[in-house]
């Protein structure tokens, strides 16, 4: 189903559940402009076609970062417009991977920082291994978050706080991170891939449609005020009435076993 990618790892490792992983561990999972391009692609075509996936799982390789932000030495001697155009394709390969229709569960092996750390904001929740490090450093070099930084973290972790993080540019702990709602759940290095896909398979194992309506609901429903959030709602709840995983739902209940949902 997934074609192979310079930069990425794509593994269906259970069914309906796909593992991606940045793959530049040399130089800390860094987001050059392949990377970009890679994960564009990638979260383009399952916004086309999510075919049977249920989850996503994203990782980092090399086990001690998930990814340290963008790649410094691919910007030095750039111009501004060659900086600009690079950006451009992290700007849309953001807003592809949050428009994504396939929950994403980031899994943070390791320090998340710069662009690394926004990207981890910008999927739908977080579980973090112990040893795992933050930060939004752009403002110590001279620019600031710009895929999503100011405005996923407020949203997770509130205004007071996210002002102190980014205007400091100062790293935090994977503690303080679930202290602070940026990740769900802090796992030991070696157990973190294991709880983060019993989750996913949890995620799996539930009527698709029935998950791709409420993280679409939840998603824009938070850009509104509340009553029309409760519209969209009723919106997205009415579209699953007249499916066969509804049926089967309800069926499954009443005769005590397990549903067979088929995404339909």
């Amino acid at each position: 189903m997934f074609k192979s990618y310079e930069t990425l790892l794509t593994e269906i490792v259970r069914p309906h559940l796909l593992v991606v992983t940045l793959n530049r561990p040399d130089v800390g999972n860094a987001m050059n402009t392949q990377m970009g391009r890679d994960l564009l692609d990638l979260w383009t075509s399952l916004i086309a076609d999510p075919g049977d996936m249920r989850c996503i799982v994203l990782t980092g390789a090399g086990g001690k970062i998930f990814c340290g932000g963008g790649d410094l030495k691919q910007r030095r001697g750039m111009t501004d417009e060659e900086w600009q155009a690079q950006h451009l394709v992290f700007e849309r390969s953001r807003d592809a991977l949050v428009e994504c229709p396939v929950p994403i569960i980031a899994a943070v092996n390791g320090h998340a920082f710069g662009g690394g750390c926004e990207k981890v904001l910008s999927c739908d929740f977080a579980y973090a291994a112990r040893t795992a490090r933050f930060a939004l450093t752009e403002v110590t070099l001279g620019i600031m978050p710009g895929a999503g930084g100011t405005q996923f973290m407020p949203r997770a972790a509130g205004e007071r706080r996210s002002k102190e993080l980014i205007l400091t540019g100062k790293p935090f702990s994977a503690a303080e991170a679930l202290q602070w709602g940026i990740v769900n759940k802090v796992c030991e290095p070696e157990t973190l891939m294991d709880e983060v896909l019993a989750t996913a398979e949890t995620i799996c194992a539930n009527a698709p449609l029935s998950v791709r309506q409420a993280k679409k609901s939840i998603h824009h429903g938070l850009q509104m005020d509340l009553r029309n959030g409760i519209q969209f709602e009723i919106e997205a709840y009415n579209r699953l009435v007249g499916t066969e995983d509804r049926r089967e739902g309800v069926l499954a209940f009443n005769e005590k076993r397990k549903p067979n949902f088929k995404g339909k």
